[in-house]
């Protein structure tokens, strides 16, 4: 007999072990994920900061890729050239 209570007690303790750990694993599950939104949002940041200092760098030090910048942002060109331009439609 002392032993089936003995089982028994062992068995609800190791569930009540389980069942108070289940929120907190809940929890840590939840932060898994917003760490991965948030690092994945710092990924984007950080692309767009190299794309953007990539092409200030060329403005500064490339004068080919400042005429071409000239040449489609601000349609500029030099005398006697042609340029063709295609429209994308949105």
């Amino acid at each position: 007999m002392n032993s089936v209570i003995l089982c028994v007690l062992g068995t609800s303790l190791g569930a009540l072990t389980v069942a108070s750990a289940l929120p907190q694993y809940r929890k840590l599950a939840e932060k898994h994920e917003e760490l991965e939104r948030v690092l994945e949002a710092e990924k984007k940041v950080v692309a767009e900061k190299e794309d953007s200092q990539a092409a200030l760098d060329a403005m500064r030090e490339d004068p080919e890729y400042l005429e071409l910048h000239a040449i489609d942002r601000l349609n500029l060109h030099r005398p006697g050239t042609t340029i063709y331009r295609i429209e994308r439609e949105r």
